[in-house]
């Protein structure tokens, strides 16, 4: 017991601002059940910038955006991979780890722009423009990926678009982030309708509120908000870029435009900051949970399978993503 409350005590360091004492003991018991189930199965926790402050700081291995996890998926060396954040990057974790177990702690993780497109509607979008490159956001299933040219992601999607040297591109499923990289860019972009359920809540009204409640504040959103909210911040970028913005420019004040949990996970690397935080909340990713990524490691469940056809090409096209 003594080494437990040692190690439960050295974790809460790191989430004291964030958690009150009389919470704390809520969590140790599953703290210290994955963290020894995650000795015992030479396994591995990734989680999202959107987890909770006690899963993103007191159990997870690796943290980040989706491609973060992605790239830093590649060199796992575990048997087991359990997956905190939603069912597309799961998927994405096991294509690049085909040997290795993958596990979901909750199979209805999922996510609104996975589900706004289906492998019927690429095949499509592929007849009407015969030739024309398809890049697909990572917010995706691995059956959409298998029918896409490349992969991308929020922080690389200018990147990927140019390098494929052409006049014209699908990018799909978000439209907002398609309009916000066709602004930055002279490549043409045709864009399908799909939304993320938080970002697309967000409005310029919002932060002009902001702005008059809080003189000051630094707004920065995320690409998958609507081009007229990107507009009226003072920054746009993937979750690991508005977490290097805080870092190297040390806004005395600042809103993050995006899920929840992102500003208590920045916050507690710069308590300098006071950040603001009239945040959306993404139901998916809440639903993962201490509990069930302690009964995961200890049930084996749940195990994430892609039928090898599918898995073989949407693996090429997240490494052809990984390569650029």
């Amino acid at each position: 017991m003594l080494i437990t409350s040692a190690r439960a005590a050295a974790l809460y360091d790191r989430v004291r601002s964030l958690i009150p004492p009389i919470e704390w003991p809520a969590f140790t018991g599953d703290i210290d059940a994955i963290l020894d189930l995650k000795r015992q199965r030479n396994a591995v926790i990734l989680a999202h910038n959107y987890q909770t402050p006690e899963i993103f700081h007191c159990v997870a291995d690796i943290v980040g955006d989706s491609l973060a996890l992605a790239r830093k998926a590649i060199a796992v060396e575990a048997d087991v991979i359990v997956l905190a954040g939603v069912h597309f990057m799961a998927e994405t974790a096991k294509l690049l780890n085909p040997d290795k177990t993958v596990l979901i702690p909750d199979t209805q993780a999922g996510c609104s722009l996975a589900d706004s497109i289906t492998p019927v509607d690429v095949r499509l979008l592929q007849q009407r423009y015969p030739g024309v490159p398809i890049v697909t956001y990572v917010n995706t299933s691995a059956a959409v990926k298998a029918e896409s040219d490349i992969c991308c992601t929020s922080g690389n999607a200018k990147a990927i678009v140019e390098a494929l040297g052409v006049p014209q591109v699908i990018m799909l499923p978000d439209e907002y982030l398609a309009h916000n990289i066709a602004a930055q860019t002279a490549v043409k972009i045709i864009a399908w309708k799909g939304h993320c359920e938080v970002h697309e809540r967000f409005s310029p009204a919002d932060i002009r509120q902001l702005r008059e409640d809080h003189p000051g504040v630094t707004v920065l959103a995320h690409p998958e908000c609507p081009p007229e909210v990107v507009a009226e911040a003072d920054f746009s970028g993937s979750t690991a870029a508005m977490s290097d913005y805080v870092r190297q420019k040390k806004p005395a004040r600042v809103v993050l435009m995006t899920e929840c949990s992102m500003s208590d996970n920045v916050a507690v690397k710069h308590p300098e900051v006071e950040f603001i935080r009239p945040c959306n909340l993404c139901p998916h990713m809440k639903r993962i949970t201490l509990a069930n990524i302690r009964e995961a490691l200890e049930q084996n469940r749940h195990v994430v399978t892609i039928e090898p056809e599918i898995a073989g090409r949407a693996r090429l096209a997240v490494e052809r993503m990984l390569a650029v």
